[in-house]
């Protein structure tokens, strides 16, 4: 350490640093609506109000005493009696204060230290409502009604005494509102008002009276006024007819002057723009040739420019995608030599993999071949016996198999032949009238035509005629006639007398063979379906 810096030196900064330090925990500041009582070492406190001061640690201590101003609302809870015995209940209110000078900040200090504003205000509304309920007895309801400042004034002054005694002001004290135990303050209120309207009519009853006489005083005045100013304003308008007349005549002289030499200077004024507008237009056409001149010169020179930039431009864009081109093909180039590699690695492994499994699926191919081939031949085998017995059958039934074929085919053909008729809707059929077989008739005759027409073309085309099958067990073709069917495998003759069957096979000797049995009576064509709702 230096010399200098001796004990008694170092002693008195630490002092002074300690003394620095209280000096700062011991500052305290108080706001105007607020009182700080410092106390503890001295006998009387110290009062700090919107001032500084200092307060030792540990030695003093600070409290707070509200000093602004306090509203309460005092109430009297119920009706009080006044002078005249009329229950009232007034609320009011009342502004206070904590007295901050001399002895009245000393007495508030001992009832309202480190109160809050609610708590100041409940301690004293009691004695404010003692104080107003014992004013209503001393003054009566007209009085109170009628001057209420008065009341308020009392119930202050009264008040005040005993809120001396615990340190308050009281500022003002106001009545809100007044109601009475019988609603008499509106019985007072409109007997004023029925007066006051009384005097009010009778006032204006006489108001009116006076307006009338003055009214027919004056309309009096006013009619001997009117007719003299009616006699005067006639003597005045002849004269001023005449008058008019007078001017009239120099007007219109005047006026026939004035258009005569409009009608010249208008004259040599259209002659003046029309020369002015013709030379403007001259103008204005070699303006217009001058600028489109100009206009082409720059176009021309525009279009060299953006042609020369342009030719450039594609230039150097098609040499730079020739570059990325030939860069891609590069990569691409390597790119597809590695994955022709990795392919060409990957195809052997899967080839090894693929023969394996081609081996497995062989073998199985194999067995279920066999199985199937197994399958196949007895299938072939059960459906060789049953066309081989079909055979027989119809072998053995011949014609008369033959018939039911056809006959169980024949509903079926028409059936088909009818189905488009089932999705119409609504057919319209308009008869020509001409007694043809149109209309009705035609719709009728649809499906019965189409059948013998698609009999006619089986016949056509395979050689078999189904109506002389179904003519051969015909009551005609068995007495009176013989029926010869052909396009069968043979040629077969019924015979009328004795029902026998004379068959005739191409290559082998005929036959007689027995009756076969005979076919139902092949059923009427099928009648085409019911047409829909039809309009003649």
């Amino acid at each position: 350490m230096p010399e200098f810096l001796t004990g008694p030196i170092i002693a008195a900064i630490i002092i002074a640093i300690v003394v620095i330090i209280i000096i700062i925990c011991s500052y305290v500041k108080a706001p105007p609506d607020k009182a700080y009582i410092i106390s503890g070492l001295r006998r009387n406190p110290k009062i700090l109000i919107g001032r500084a001061g200092l307060k030792m640690p540990f030695f003093e201590r600070k409290d707070e005493l509200l000093v602004k101003q306090i509203s309460i609302d005092i109430k009297t809870d119920g009706y009080v009696p006044t002078a005249d015995f009329i229950g009232v209940n007034i609320d009011a209110v009342a502004k206070v204060r904590v007295m901050s000078e001399g002895e009245g900040v000393k007495i508030a200090m001992k009832n309202f230290l480190n109160m809050k504003e609610q708590q100041i205000s409940d301690s004293l509304v009691d004695s404010l409502q003692g104080n107003m309920r014992e004013i209503i007895g001393t003054i009566t309801l007209k009085d109170l009604c009628n001057d209420r400042k008065k009341f308020g004034d009392e119930v202050q002054q009264k008040a005040q005494e005993d809120m001396k005694r615990l340190g308050i002001e009281i500022i003002s004290c106001n009545v809100q509102h007044v109601t009475d135990e019988k609603d008499l303050i509106n019985a007072l209120g409109q007997d004023n008002m029925a007066k006051i309207q009384k005097d009010a009519s009778i006032a204006k009853a006489q108001a009116d009276r006076d307006v009338a006489i003055a009214q027919a005083q004056a309309q009096k005045e006013a009619n001997d006024a009117k007719v003299a100013a009616d006699t005067e304003i006639a003597v005045k308008q002849n004269e001023l007819s005449i008058k008019r007349a007078e001017l009239k005549t120099i007007e219109d002289t005047k006026q026939a002057e004035a258009d005569a030499a409009y009608e010249i200077q208008k004259e040599n004024q259209r002659k003046t723009i029309e020369v002015t507008k013709t030379n403007a237009d001259i103008a204005r056409q070699e303006k217009e040739v001058d600028l489109k001149r100009k206009e082409a010169e720059v176009k021309e020179q525009a279009l060299d420019a953006e042609v020369k930039k342009k030719a450039e431009a594609e230039k150097f864009a098609k040499q730079q995608a020739a570059d990325a081109a030939l860069y891609e093909r590069q990569r691409n180039a390597e790119a597809e030599k590695f994955e022709l590699e990795k392919a060409a690695e990957a195809r052997k492994v899967q080839a090894e993999a693929d023969l394996f499994a081609k081996q497995q699926e062989a073998e199985g191919i194999r067995k279920v071949g066999e199985a199937e081939a197994a399958a196949i031949a007895a299938k072939g085998l059960a459906e060789a016996e049953a066309l081989e017995k079909k055979a027989e059958a119809m072998k053995k039934y011949g014609q008369a198999a033959m018939m039911e074929m056809i006959v169980k085919a024949l509903p079926e053909m028409a059936a088909e032949i009818a189905k488009p008729l089932s999705t119409i809707d609504k057919v319209t059929i308009i008869d020509s009238g001409n007694g043809g077989d149109t209309g009705v008739g035609s719709m009728g005759s649809y499906v019965p035509s189409v059948l013998a027409q698609t009999i006619e073309s089986v016949k056509e085309t395979t050689g078999i005629d189904i109506r002389e099958i179904m003519k051969a067990n015909t009551y005609d073709a068995k007495v009176n006639k013989n029926i010869t069917v052909s396009g069968l495998d043979g040629v077969q003759t019924l015979n009328v007398s004795t029902g026998d069957v004379n068959e005739t096979v191409s290559g082998a000797p005929a036959t007689t063979a027995p009756a076969a049995p005979v076919a139902p009576e092949a059923p009427a064509a099928p009648q085409a379906p019911t047409a829909p709702t039809t309009e003649a």
